[in-house]
């Protein structure tokens, strides 16, 4: 009897994962890719993204913001980015050095004062900080955990984004 080979860990296939991997090295700009949303208002606060051929993604107000409370607002989908974007790092990661991860959780707070937003005061309308807690289990060792989690916090487009200045032209067609 053959012996069964792993093609996947952690659900992640390995072999697409590393085929991109050698395409890149090779043909390096097969790296630089762009990735778009079509956003449509709905009226009030409502709009809802469409991303590739997705279902669209529904982005509303909370009542208390004078929204209808149908969707997540849109700094709540900056953080559930940020989230998304780290579980990625981690399952790509830890597959890469052969860990195994038994369960993730990330929690993602931001705090935002709504005073500019709200045309109260200039300064700041965003995020004043991001804290960010991962609950990984995983029989690793603490130290290729601590490895994992420094590769993933050093190579997040996500975090790269919200973690330093980028230009952004908004333009009114």
């Amino acid at each position: 009897m053959a012996p069964t080979v792993t093609t996947t860990l952690n659900d992640v296939d390995i072999g697409s994962v590393a085929s991109l991997a050698e395409k890149i090295q090779q043909q390096p700009d097969v790296a630089a890719t762009k990735w778009n949303a079509e956003v449509k208002w709905n009226g009030g606060f409502r709009s809802e993204a469409r991303i590739r051929d997705f279902a669209s993604t529904k982005s509303d107000e909370p009542n208390q913001l004078g929204g209808t409370d149908t969707g997540p607002n849109p700094v709540e989908q900056v953080l559930g980015a940020l989230g998304n974007c780290l579980a990625v790092g981690y399952a790509a990661n830890a597959t890469a050095a052969g860990i195994t991860i038994n369960d993730l959780t990330i929690e993602v707070e931001g705090d935002l004062d709504l005073h500019t937003f709200l045309g109260l005061s200039d300064g700041n309308a965003g995020f004043g900080s991001i804290a960010v807690k991962v609950r990984l289990d995983s029989d690793a060792s603490s130290e290729a955990l601590q490895e994992l989690h420094d590769k993933v916090t050093k190579t997040s487009p996500v975090g790269h984004t919200l973690s330093r200045a980028v230009p952004v032209d908004i333009e009114l067609a």
